[in-house]
C-alpha cells in the first residue's frame, strides 16, 4: 500500500507492506482521512503515536469500506462503509482497525465528510457531554469555532439547546461560523461576554485566567488543546468562589474499552442528528493522498473553516 509518511519531519510518499487484521480487526480500504492537531504535533515529534500504532503514517481519523475480517471479527461485512478514530496510521490506502471501534457511515455523510467526522466529533461529544454535562438552556463558550472540534462543539451545543457562543480569530472565518448557530465573537475581551456555564477550552494556558473571569457559578471547563501554551497561573480564589471544576481530556491513549464506549455513544447519540440533518461536517479542502504535504502545508497556514481532508 501506499501512505503519508513522517521522514526527518517532513511528509513523503511511500509504499509500505500491506496490513493484515488480527483477532476481531477488519481491513479498511481508506477513502477519506482527516487531519488534526495532533498530526502537526506528531510530524515536529511532540506526540508520538501509542504503542501498537505506526509511528512513521500519521492519521488519526478514517473512513472506508471493509475489504478483509481478521479472526473472530463479524460486526461489518465485507463493503460495508465505516468511520473510527485510530491510534495512527490513517493517511494510508489500507489500515486495520479492532471492529468495536468502527462506526457505520450514515447515508448523509460522504467520503470527505465521513473521513472528516470521528475525531472532531467524538473530541467535542465526550468533552462537552461525557465529562462536562452541557445541557439544554445553558451557556456554552467554544474557543477556536473555525476549527474542526470548534465546528463539531458549535453543532452538538446547538442541538440539544444550549446558548453557543464562539471565540474565532480570523475575521474572514466569522459568517461561516455564525452560520452554524454561534454568536462569534473576536478572542480578544472574550471573558467580557460572560457568564458561561462551560468553556471548551482549545488554546490552553493564555485563556486559563480570562476563563476563570468569563465562568458563571458551577461552570466547568473542558481543556482538549494546549496549542498556545501549556504552562499558566490560576487564581484558585476564584476556583473556589464560582465552585468550579476544570478537567482535561484526550482520546488517542485510551484502552480500548474506554474509546469502543465512546464509539457507541456517538452511534446512539448523535449519528441521528447526522441523520436529520441537524449537524454537519464542513470541509475546507481536499488533497489526493499522494498531495498530503500540501495538506499539511494547508491546514498550519491556518484562516479555515472546517476540516482538511486526505483522499487515497
Amino acid at each position: 500500500m501506499r501512505a503519508a509518511t513522517i521522514r526527518d519531519g517532513k511528509i513523503v510518499f511511500e509504499t509500505h507492506p500491506d496490513p493484515v487484521p488480527g483477532a476481531g480487526e477488519l481491513l479498511v480500504h481508506v477513502r477519506g482521512a482527516g487531519l488534526n492537531g495532533a498530526d502537526m504535533h506528531q510530524l515536529r515529534g511532540l506526540y508520538p503515536a501509542p504503542a501498537g500504532s505506526p509511528q512513521d503514517i500519521p492519521g488519526m481519523e478514517i473512513a472506508g469500506e471493509v475489504v478483509g475480517h481478521g479472526p473472530g471479527a463479524t460486526r461489518f461485512a465485507h463493503g460495508d462503509r465505516v468511520m473510527s478514530i485510530v491510534g495512527g496510521g490513517g493517511q494510508a490506502e489500507l489500515i486495520t482497525v479492532h471492529e468495536r471501534l468502527l462506526i457505520p457511515v450514515p447515508d448523509a455523510l460522504d467520503w470527505p465528510e465521513a473521513g472528516g467526522f470521528p475525531e472532531v466529533f467524538t473530541t467535542a461529544y465526550d468533552a462537552l457531554f461525557t465529562q462536562a454535562g452541557l445541557s439544554g438552556g445553558e451557556r456554552l463558550l467554544v474557543h477556536g469555532g473555525a476549527g474542526g472540534v470548534g465546528t463539531a462543539a458549535i453543532q452538538l451545543g446547538r442541538a440539544v439547546g444550549a446558548r453557543v457562543t464562539a471565540t474565532v480569530r480570523n475575521p474572514d472565518s466569522r459568517d461561516a461560523v455564525a452560520a452554524l448557530g454561534a454568536t462569534v465573537i473576536p478572542t480578544e475581551g472574550f471573558a467580557e461576554h460572560g457568564p458561561f456555564d462551560v468553556i471548551l477550552e482549545l488554546v490552553g494556558a493564555p485563556n486559563l485566567d480570562p476563563d476563570m473571569d468569563a465562568l458563571a457559578t458551577n461552570g466547568r471547563i473542558a481543556v482538549i488543546g494546549i496549542g498556545g501554551g501549556a504552562h499558566g497561573e490560576l487564581n484558585l480564589g476564584k476556583l473556589l468562589v464560582k465552585r468550579a471544576r476544570i478537567h482535561g481530556s484526550t482520546l488517542r491513549v485510551r484502552p480500548l474499552e474506554e474509546k469502543a464506549l465512546t464509539a457507541r455513544l456517538i452511534e446512539r447519540h448523535v449519528l441521528p442528528f447526522v441523520a436529520a440533518g441537524t449537524v454537519r461536517v464542513p470541509i475546507a479542502e481536499t488533497f489526493p493522498l499522494a498531495e498530503t504535504a500540501a495538506a499539511y502545508a494547508y491546514f498550519a497556514a491556518g484562516g479555515k473553516v472546517g476540516k482538511v481532508i486526505v483522499l487515497p
